[in-house]
């Protein structure tokens, strides 16, 4: 990488820090047709973490024959303990029966993932939005009571393979739903990559108009129509400080065959290093990872920063 580069020149009215949200070894690799070992997953996880991304999101705890691809949480998450007190390690989780595997290992961090259309709940949950909603009810009131965090990913919440354009106060009906739960955060998440920077920000202001604080949202964009850095400065604009993104654009989603890759971590950590916005990613060890990640993968990382920075060294 070239010393100086990107060059820091700020812009008005962006936050001065964004936390990084990393999916990357689970979004990223839930996506992936074989099956990554445990170990080579543990070591993706770390490497996370010494290139300074300090939210990383470990595995799911859902049946094995759902996800195979993360079916060695139980192996995988006691490989992580040395990283607990510095980095959280969230994982998913789909019911009540996750969180009891979840309380087990010791996480301290869920997440639960709702749908903002009836076609996407019933294809991801096979339940309808308002069942979904009853069902994660206990998750959280559970969790909320062993003082665990909790997230709510929110999908679908800009257009649906099936239903089409999804409207702004269907998605704020449902989100305020998670967030009256007792969701700690929400992440908005545009699961076909079909948003653009208006829709964001009128989503944004929709739901801040309902109540949901600017500070308790997340963003997730996926990259398929080439959007998703223009959309997160979008979310930025409006005060938005968490954003979810995947190291070396891995990822899509299983239930959604038009959902390409998540927003690459690298392309981001670039964006905010030319804003002078701080991330505290070392970005030249998140591109070795994703590099050390892409050989074990077999397949060269779509991220084009990666692909911009190994291709100089």
């Amino acid at each position: 990488m070239t010393d100086g580069l990107p060059m820091a020149v700020p812009a008005e009215g962006l936050p001065p820090q964004v936390r990084i949200h990393e999916v990357g070894a689970r979004d990223g690799l839930q996506n992936e047709k074989a099956v990554v070992p445990t170990e080579v997953k543990a070591e993706f996880i770390h490497r996370l973490a010494r290139a300074g991304l300090t939210t990383i999101e470990a595995t799911s705890l859902v049946r094995p024959d759902w996800v195979p691809q993360l079916a060695d949480a139980e192996e995988l998450f006691p490989l992580l303990g040395d990283l607990g007190g510095e980095v959280a390690l969230p994982v998913l989780v789909p019911n009540s029966r996750g969180l009891d595997r979840a309380i087990a290992l010791g996480v301290r961090r869920i997440a639960v993932f709702g749908s903002a259309t009836e076609s996407f709940a019933k294809a991801n949950l096979n339940r309808t939005v308002d069942e979904s909603l009853a069902m994660f009810a206990p998750v959280v009131e559970r969790a909320r009571a062993d003082k665990i965090h909790v997230r709510g990913y929110l999908s679908m919440c800009f257009g649906d393979p099936w239903e089409g354009p999804v409207p702004v106060h269907q998605v704020v009906r449902v989100a305020k739903a998670l967030m009256d739960l007792g969701c700690d955060e929400l992440s908005l998440g545009d699961t076909i990559g079909v948003a653009t920077p208006g829709h964001v920000q009128t989503l944004l202001a929709g739901l801040n108009e309902e109540g949901v604080p600017t500070n308790a949202l997340g963003v997730h964009f996926h990259d398929t129509y080439g959007q998703a850095l223009a959309n997160t400065f979008a979310a930025l604009q409006h005060g938005v400080t968490t954003v979810d993104a995947s190291a070396g654009g891995l990822g899509g989603c299983p239930y959604a065959k038009s959902a390409t890759g998540n927003l690459a971590t690298e392309d981001l950590v670039w964006m905010l290093d030319g804003l002078g916005i701080e991330t505290g990613v070392d970005l030249g060890r998140l591109t070795a990872t994703s590099v050390w990640l892409a050989e074990r993968l077999g397949r060269p990382s779509p991220s084009r920063t990666v692909r911009a920075l190994s291709h100089k060294e």
